[in-house]
């Protein structure tokens, strides 16, 4: 893998980590549309340490006060406060996607990255973002979050393991038809991803003293990574303080279209 490469991955890594347009996808199609090596799972491992960076960087004040609160409810075994309600919320929100992770593995590595699929994926998500952010009113907040709300995002975040659909896609969509606010559903997206970001780069990151892409060209993903991320979480929040996810959708098909384009091409 050469450096321009490794920055071009890392980048769209990262920017498609938060926007809701599929950053598994991106990676596997980068290779396929441009004839690229694969750069293998060590080096995707690598680009999802950088997004946790930028996570974990863009959100530090929020998440000292969830680490506090996390602590304080194990302690207590009570969640008063509404830091302890909200960390609460987040394990809940995560338990779907680390058990869907464990019995899916294999399918999700292999037998859903085909390019027609992940083509579909694109499309078809975007027009359910589409048409959830046009119907359902933003009326409420991140405060007004309930547990149950926490559970079905959570259980939204499993059809991400298709490439195509999107992490944050899928939570964002779940969160809009639950009334949350644009804002308040991409806040919430961003904060649930962290756990799962953390668990599979520490389940997978055996792999990175084991390959030899560990190098220049990995440090320089994981770099463009950690900065792209950074910059789409900022962007895209304040983006949607004052307009829809429909720019999203209309990339999501505009891109789907292309790649089954070329899938058609090639036979």
């Amino acid at each position: 893998m050469t450096l321009f490469q490794a920055l071009v991955l890392g980048t769209l890594q990262g920017l498609a980590e938060f926007l809701p347009i599929s950053s598994s996808a991106h990676l596997a199609l980068a290779p396929y549309l441009f004839g690229w090596p694969e750069p293998g799972l060590a080096f995707d491992v690598a680009l999802h340490v950088g997004t946790l960076v930028a996570v974990l960087g863009y959100f530090r004040a929020e998440w000292v006060k969830l680490t506090r609160a996390g602590w304080n409810v194990l302690r207590t075994r009570r969640a008063e406060t509404i830091e302890e309600r909200r960390a609460v919320y987040l394990a809940i929100a995560t338990l779907p996607g680390v058990i869907g992770g464990v019995l899916l593995q294999k399918q999700a590595e292999h037998a859903f990255r085909a390019p027609w699929l992940i083509a579909v994926a694109l499309i078809v998500m975007g027009l359910v973002l589409w048409l959830v952010d046009r119907i359902a009113p933003p009326t409420r907040a991140i405060g007004a979050l309930r547990a149950r709300d926490a559970l079905l995002i959570g259980l939204a975040q499993v059809a991400a393991l298709v490439p195509g659909v999107s992490r944050s896609g899928a939570t964002i969509t779940a969160g809009r038809a639950l009334d949350l606010d644009r804002a308040s559903a991409a806040t919430f997206s961003f904060l649930m991803s962290m756990p799962i970001i953390a668990g599979a780069a520490l389940f997978e990151s055996r792999h990175l003293l084991h390959d030899p892409a560990f190098g220049l060209p990995l440090l320089a993903g994981v770099v463009a990574s950690a900065v792209s991320g950074w910059l789409a979480i900022g962007v895209l929040l304040r983006y949607v303080t004052h307009r829809s996810y429909g720019v999203f959708a209309l990339y999501r098909f505009v891109l789907g279209a292309i790649v089954l384009a070329v899938v058609f091409a090639r036979g």
